[in-house]
């Protein structure tokens, strides 16, 4: 019994290093599953699920409720990461940048919709005569400051989510102990 407490307290005591060669040959086999070209997809496919859902909710509740962003870069992060695997700051940067893009897609949206509520506009028909000094315009015309913090954090999220998690078994089996 005493030596079976013994192998514990030295098992506890004994330090672990990552083996360099063992986790240089995971990042190479997670490097060469990535597709940024896929995860650019999805995570466009997500900005515009995430821009529509934007707008709804705004156009429903009468409301813009900032904290979307959240979800919105939490949705586009994870479409990117799942889609394209990937490990650079590419993938991130994607992530990043359309989660930006849907936020600001959701606030034209829902603006969209409102004119074309009011002056009786088919929202396709309104959508498809904008052009950029008009979005500038109407995106200008409804800026709060607030919007830059949401924003900001939404950036953040489609970043940070955009990229493969290593977990802590994967980690583990990367280990080898000090000698």
């Amino acid at each position: 019994m005493q030596q079976e407490e013994n192998q514990d307290v030295m098992a506890e005591k004994t330090e672990f290093e990552i083996d360099e060669m063992k986790y240089q040959q995971f990042i190479n086999a997670i490097e060469g599953n990535q597709n940024l070209h896929l995860g650019i997809i999805g995570g466009l496919v997500a900005a515009v699920i995430g821009a529509s859902i934007w707008a709804a909710v705004t156009v429903i509740t009468d409301f813009q409720i900032g904290w979307m962003a959240v979800g919105i870069g939490f949705l586009v992060g994870f479409a990117v990461r799942v889609t394209g695997k990937g490990i650079s700051k590419s993938f991130g940067y994607v992530g990043a940048i359309l989660a930006l893009a849907s936020c600001l897609a959701g606030n034209l949206f829902s603006i969209c919709v409102i004119i074309s509520k009011q002056e009786a506009i088919p929202f396709f028909y309104l959508l498809t005569r904008l052009n950029p000094q008009i979005i500038a315009e109407l995106m200008k015309s409804t800026f709060s400051p607030i919007d830059l913090l949401f924003y900001g954090i939404a950036v953040y999220e489609g970043y940070r989510f955009s990229f493969i998690q290593i977990t802590e078994d994967e980690m583990a089996g990367l280990k080898r102990a000090k000698a």
